[in-house]
């Protein structure tokens, strides 16, 4: 098994996309691309998830650990029909995003990002 895509804190394989960090300590979250019901790009902001290392202040959405997102401008929120979304920000939100959409069936929004939720 290969990963499509690689980056320190994500990883796309064949049947799941696994997230590094999403638990205290280290933890690594696997989501099978069949729990996946939606993908959602959204703009980071200063209260909007870009200062966020991990976790939130939002019950909703969980941002993994990614230390150096306060240098990213794009997030994914992964919609797995839970309540609490997972918020991703890979190094390249285009690959990953694709890879999901791929493996998922689902189409593209087309839309530019939203704003984040307050995160």
């Amino acid at each position: 098994m290969s990963a499509e895509y690689r980056d320190r804190w994500i990883r796309c394989e064949d049947d799941y996309i696994a997230i590094r960090g999403y638990y205290f300590p280290w933890g690594t979250e696997r989501i099978p691309y069949d729990e996946i019901r939606g993908v959602r790009r959204i703009r980071l902001g200063c209260t909007r998830g870009k200062a966020r290392v991990w976790g939130a202040a939002n019950p909703r959405c969980w941002a993994s650990l990614d230390p150096r997102r306060a240098a990213k401008y794009t997030g994914l929120v992964l919609d797995l029909g839970r309540p609490v979304r997972p918020l991703i920000t890979p190094d390249d939100p285009d690959g990953v995003e694709a890879c999901i959409r791929a493996h998922t069936g689902i189409a593209a929004s087309g839309a530019t990002p939203a704003p984040a939720p307050v995160i």
